[in-house]
């Protein structure tokens, strides 16, 4: 028995001194506002990518969990983080509006908190708590004003817009109605919420078409509804190209849209930017390292002229 106690001592030895063991790593727990949106999968591949390029014995350690666009879920996987002792948060928030709950109790539990993707809507965030978002109103500046340089300054324009209860929907859609100030030959036909998804934008669009409507451009908060949106004309044997379609993320699936003559544009929104700003803050935070509250990561136009750059 004696020998086998020291045998195993031995060994947890080994591991301590080999640095396999994990108990020095930075755990982070992270919490996402849905597994099942494309653009969010991007990112959270991303993230992991960035998480496991650290050097040995300098480990860091991601737990994802998917709050289901639910907010009462992420505030409880939040609090769940919290018992656990993790070194730092990252949260790609399911409403922003409803943050002030999960900042609070990080701030109690003197935990460092990243907010990606998505910014609070709270300005005045205190201090242990940073976002790593990207500027949602320029997006929308940049593809309308494109649009409305192919629309030639006139025209109608239907708009699919994203989950309603996400600032990137409100602030996207803002930076396309401020372009549109400088064009009022160009009328909103219709808007309505597609909430992300690719067969809601689909629907919206076929709902529009079969009701007579007239349009000459799909404004799209995101690329997965202007996808649909392709994809509802085209079943309509509407001529490709005849109505201009734009998004914004610039996903593989969008750009391979452009590629084919189905979207007009897209606008690139840096996943792998935004994956690494939010990890490199969390480890920063964790160590006690000093850190830039407000991290934006900028947005740029795709189009059929550049968009082989982006693959």
């Amino acid at each position: 028995m004696k020998t086998q106690i020291r045998f195993a001592s031995l060994a947890l030895s080994m591991m301590l001194a080999s640095g396999v063991a994990s108990a020095a790593d930075i755990k982070i727990g992270v919490s996402m506002s849905q597994f099942d949106d494309t653009f969010l999968t991007y990112l959270r591949e991303d993230m992991d990518k960035q998480a496991k390029s650290y050097p040995k014995g300098d480990g860091v350690q991601l737990q994802f969990e998917d709050a289901r666009a639910d907010v009462v879920k992420q505030l409880s996987q939040v609090e769940n983080f919290i018992s656990q002792k993790v070194d730092a948060m990252v949260v790609n928030p399911v409403d922003t509006a409803s943050t002030a709950r999960i900042t609070a109790a990080a701030q109690a539990a003197g935990i460092p908190l990243v907010y990606v993707n998505r910014r609070p809507d709270q300005t005045d965030l205190p201090k242990g708590v940073v976002t790593v978002t990207s500027n949602d109103v320029e997006a929308g500046k940049l593809q309308m004003q494109y649009l409305a340089e192919k629309m030639g300054g006139k025209g109608k324009i239907v708009i699919l817009l994203g989950d309603l209860a996400n600032n990137s929907t409100t602030n996207r859609t803002k930076g396309v109605k401020e372009v549109l100030v400088k064009y009022p030959d160009i009328k909103i036909e219709q808007e309505q919420t597609g909430i992300w998804l690719r067969d809601k934008g689909m629907t919206l669009v076929n709902d529009w078409l079969t009701q007579g409507r007239e349009f000459n451009a799909v404004v799209a908060n995101n690329d997965e509804m202007a996808i649909g949106a392709a994809m509802a004309l085209k079943t309509a044997g509407v001529k490709p190209g005849s109505v201009l379609i734009g998004g914004v993320d610039g996903t593989p699936d969008g750009l391979n849209a452009i590629t084919k003559g189905e979207l007009a544009l897209s606008v690139f929104q840096d996943a792998k930017g935004q994956a690494v700003g939010s990890v490199e803050a969390a480890v920063k935070m964790a160590r006690g390292e000093a850190v830039e509250q407000d991290v934006v990561v900028p947005f740029q136009l795709i189009t059929p002229d550049n968009v082989a750059s982006f693959k």
